[in-house]
């Protein structure tokens, strides 16, 4: 069990704080090729953590643009006196993803609340992002490398279950947070499948202080993606949704429609080489031809904007939370 979590002096207890203090507790999933500085600033507006990984920014040039602009956003927001929830910034930490260095001095620089890890241990970043006091969330897929996290020193974990959009995990939430709660009395947040106002507070049930959101933010108006993949996903059902490794190496669930147009049997035997080298948001690169889509893709009916989809989801929350059991 970890040592004193909930001291007032320490991250773990920041994170708390801030998904305490929002009226809907969740953070928005950093997502890859989706998510940039228009949709950080409408979910922060919202009242929601906002967030996007640093690879979306083709460029280190361009990643500091962004962090220039949500800084500013944020800024000016303060001197409005309006809302705006904490922001995020996700890295991949994979031995191969060759912009880390470079990308670990802008979080030194713009100090973002919260910075999340994928793809590797929490443990390169945490000094770093401690030092401004900032606080480090670890995505894990499995229970052992949730202890790994815990090891190293994390302050929070983000659980990815069965049916998360993009990179999933294969765990049954039920089952996953049960196991991890035996050992972490941390933050804890759920990804996988989150899409309505109950699953959010059934995530709290569970034990989670937090939920993530994926997909459905997908089809908002603030995100980067084209028309037709929003489209894509209000046309799509769960059984639209194929769990293959043939696209990045890395067990990831993807749009069968999207598949095919690209040519990608999701079946096949073989999977792609793990290579987070380059520019990852480059062209040649199989996953920038195929969409990505969680299990509750069938819960996408329509394409709004983030303000419009917070007030569906903190209606749906109210009114799971006040249903007599």
């Amino acid at each position: 069990m970890s040592n004193d979590t909930r001291s007032l002096s320490t991250p773990q207890h920041r994170l708390l704080e801030i998904f305490s203090s929002l009226e809907l507790p969740i953070l928005a999933a950093p997502m890859f090729l989706v998510s940039g500085p228009r949709l950080v600033a409408a979910c922060c507006q919202a009242g929601v953590v906002g967030s996007f990984p640093a690879p979306n920014a083709r460029s280190v040039t361009k990643l500091q643009e962004w962090l220039e602009q949500i800084v500013s956003d944020r800024d000016a927001a303060a001197g409005r006196g309006e809302q705006w929830a904490p922001w995020m910034l996700n890295m991949i930490v994979h031995s191969t993803y060759d912009r880390f260095d470079t990308e670990l001095e802008l979080v030194r620089r713009y100090k973002p609340p919260i910075v999340s890890t994928a793809l590797g241990s929490p443990a390169r970043i945490l000094e770093a992002v401690h030092e401004y006091g900032g606080a480090v969330i670890a995505d894990v897929v499995t229970p052992a490398l949730a202890r790994k996290a815990v090891a190293a020193g994390v302050d929070g974990l983000v659980l990815v279950c069965n049916g998360a959009g993009g990179h999933t995990g294969t765990s049954n939430p039920f089952a996953f947070v049960a196991e991890v709660r035996e050992f972490w009395d941390g933050p804890l947040g759920l990804a996988g499948a989150v899409s309505n106002g109950r699953d959010i507070h059934a995530a709290q049930v569970l034990g989670c202080d937090f939920a993530l959101v994926g997909t459905r933010l997908v089809a908002t108006e603030e995100s980067l993606v084209e028309q037709a993949y929003r489209d894509m996903l209000v046309d799509c059902s769960m059984d639209d949704i194929a769990a293959t490794k043939a696209v990045s190496g890395v067990l990831a669930n993807w749009m069968k429609p999207s598949l095919a147009k690209a040519g990608i049997d999701p079946n096949a035997e073989s999977r792609a080489q793990i290579d987070f080298s380059g520019n990852i948001a480059s062209a040649n690169k199989a996953w920038k031809h195929v969409w990505s889509a969680g299990q509750g893709v069938g819960q996408v009916r329509r394409i709004s904007t983030v303000a419009e989809l917070v007030d569906e989801l903190h209606q749906g929350y109210r009114q799971s939370v006040s249903r007599p059991v």
